[in-house]
């Protein structure tokens, strides 16, 4: 596993990381979701990713209860805040955050979190008040740094040109072969900031792992037949992308790895890019997705598939 400096942080995460949502707390059982956490830490992955909405606490408690006997400098950990925990808790207001990073931090069963984000802008809640909110929070000790999620190129320089306030190391953006969008100006932006990419979806909700094949019916309990997902994932399941995905697969085959390794190395080309963050049901998955991180394949491949998929990214 290699590692890379998260921002101007003093954070070395590794190139690939554990995520939760969908799946610990919720969707996999808690014994294989344990055997997942442990695999990962065999395989060198000491970034683990949260937020305090999967499973409304539910990921939290669960990775609590996981990482409790593991020393805390031994893995970097990330959660989340905005999105509604009840009828009335949600958004990034002072109260808000007070409230939910204490909450975070009881079911995780840890002192603080390596890194607080934004899990999206709150446009109801004056920036100040949300910068002020989150610096607060690591003079306490609660967080070592903060970053943000989904931010527009306006919205993260608007908090950058707030003075005397922490500033973001990380953003986490979707971003994928099949999702360029960061590229035009949320990467060069955060860039000159001192900020990393933490990408999500890097595998295109699995999509780019070549398992849902143009015309053959879905996997059973894959994400695209869950009632969850099945929707969201409408978009990614068109047959002209489907059809592109395979036209990948060769060139895979060629780079001497799978297609997942294939395009997370491709995610991982980036420098401004710190980790990808993969979820994980079994152990196996972990172990394809880990031997990503290192690869050197020739950027001509990378070249061939970004023409492939150029029509439909």
């Amino acid at each position: 596993m290699k590692y890379r400096q998260l921002g101007d942080s003093d954070l070395k995460v590794s190139e690939i990381s554990l995520g939760s949502w969908l799946t610990y707390g919720v969707g996999v059982d808690r014994d294989n979701a344990t055997a997942c956490v442990d695999r990962a830490f065999d395989l060198g992955i000491n970034f683990i990713d949260t937020a305090n909405v999967y499973g409304r606490g539910a990921a939290e408690s669960f990775l609590g209860e996981a990482l409790a006997t593991r020393a805390r400098d031994s893995y970097v950990l990330a959660t989340k805040v905005f999105f509604p925990m009840s009828d009335t808790d949600r958004g990034l207001s002072r109260e808000q955050i007070m409230k939910q990073i204490d909450a975070s931090l009881t079911r995780l069963r840890t002192d603080y979190v390596d890194l607080y984000q934004c899990h999206r802008y709150d446009a109801a809640t004056p920036l100040e008040e949300t910068m002020q909110a989150l610096s607060d929070v690591v003079h306490q000790g609660k967080a070592r740094y903060i970053g943000f999620s989904e931010w527009s190129p306006a919205q993260i320089e608007a908090a950058f040109a707030i003075p005397g306030m922490e500033k973001f190391v990380s953003s986490q953006p979707q971003y994928s072969l099949l999702w360029r969008r960061p590229e035009e100006k949320v990467i060069p932006l955060s860039a000159r900031h001192g900020v990393s990419q933490i990408v999500w979806s890097p595998l295109g909700q699995g999509v780019l792992s070549g398992k849902y094949a143009p015309g053959a019916a879905l996997p059973v309990n894959s994400r695209a037949s869950s009632d969850k997902m099945g929707n969201m994932m409408n978009d990614l399941l068109r047959p002209a992308v489907l059809e592109a995905v395979e036209k990948l697969k060769p060139l895979a085959v060629e780079a001497g790895c799978s297609l997942s390794q294939f395009a997370l190395a491709w995610v991982l080309r980036e420098p401004n890019v710190a980790s990808a963050i993969v979820g994980a049901s079994r152990p196996s998955q972990l172990e394809e997705n880990a031997g990503a991180s290192g690869l050197v394949i020739d950027p001509d491949l990378f070249r061939s598939a970004e023409a492939i998929v150029a029509a439909i990214a």
